[in-house]
């Protein structure tokens, strides 16, 4: 895996033992197949036992994995025929979002994605998956652009928070996020939201506002990061696990509050571990939620949405 968490440590340990074991029989021409076989027992057990247990802020770390499946990854493994268009058509494009046609199992969509890097270089072209104001202009392009050829619309978010540079405030950024919350909210064709790793704050909800929202068991979606509430209430961002706790943020919570409409499971460990088992999980779901809005007419779909957030946030019976 390349790079473990904290909690991970354990598993660390016994996966370096099952490795040495499997190098010392192949070397030797011993047969420790029994050996083997209990250790991986043990690894599967207690993997399994970690990751029932977890905690908000080990999910919220998960969240965070360098490994887990961006954005291009899901696009990769559930389109074909995806085509990216690029900029704004006002100032120039933005690599932290990802937008363009693509066919899935038959039906053309509209992909509006986040998109982190995975080293410096990457990091650096997706402004660390940080949009700035022509990323959220060149997504309401493409939204645009679907509800013209009567594309349903599919948004994959992942971003700790629209980019707060000096560069995205000359630009305008709250307002590119308010545009395009007004926007989506009348737009005449089906909108699902997938929160796939960090849902953080206006940048998320630039391109956020949906008929349904899905989320990864090990994902989160929030007004603001930990860090950045603990900063807030307590003047000290090491109470960022306690700040998690306060707000709310896993998965089942946003079900209760009716922000949320299903939880997408993940492989044992986090969806870092099976790229490809995640995105089948995610292909099921779309395939599901997609059948249900496209037999909703039009202006019910934007009636249900205005309604859709007018309530909520109230807590299920």
């Amino acid at each position: 895996m390349g790079i473990h968490l904290p909690f991970e440590r354990l598993l660390l340990t016994l996966e370096k033992q099952l490795e040495d074991l499997r190098r010392q029989a192949h070397e030797s021409h011993i047969d420790f197949s029994e050996e083997i076989a209990a250790i991986e027992r043990k690894i599967e057990t207690l993997r399994k036992d970690a990751y029932e247990k977890l905690g908000i802020w080990e999910r919220i770390q998960l969240a965070r994995h360098p490994q887990r499946p961006y954005a291009i990854d899901y696009i990769e493994r559930l389109f074909c025929n995806f085509e990216e268009i690029h900029g704004d058509r006002l100032f120039g494009d933005d690599g932290a979002m990802i937008c363009g046609p693509a066919m899935f199992q038959g039906t053309p969509l509209m992909v509006v994605g986040q998109q982190k890097g995975r080293n410096v270089k990457e990091n650096i072209r997706r402004n660390f998956g940080c949009p700035h104001p022509e990323g959220y202009r060149k997504a309401l392009r493409a939204m645009k652009l679907a509800e013209k050829f009567s594309l349903p619309i599919l948004c994959l978010i992942d971003t700790s928070g629209a980019y707060p540079g000096i560069g995205s405030e000359e630009r305008h950024i709250g307002e590119a996020i308010a545009i395009n919350i007004r926007e989506m909210s009348t737009l005449l064709v089906p909108i699902i939201g997938v929160v796939i790793g960090e849902g953080g704050s206006g940048g998320a909800l630039g391109i956020g506002v949906v008929d349904r929202l899905l989320i990864f068991e090990n994902a989160y979606y929030s007004v603001i990061s930990p860090e950045g509430c603990a900063a807030i209430l307590w003047n000290d961002r090491t109470k960022a696990p306690e700040a998690a706790k306060a707000l709310r943020l896993s998965p089942q919570q946003l079900i209760n509050f009716s922000i949320a409409d299903e939880i997408l499971s993940e492989p044992i460990g986090g969806a870092h571990l099976d790229h490809d088992a995640a995105a089948n999980t995610l292909k099921d779901a779309i395939a599901k939620h997609l059948k249900g809005l496209f037999a909703t007419a039009p202006q019910d779909l934007v009636e249900a949405r205005y309604a859709r957030y007018r309530s909520i946030g109230q807590p299920k019976a």
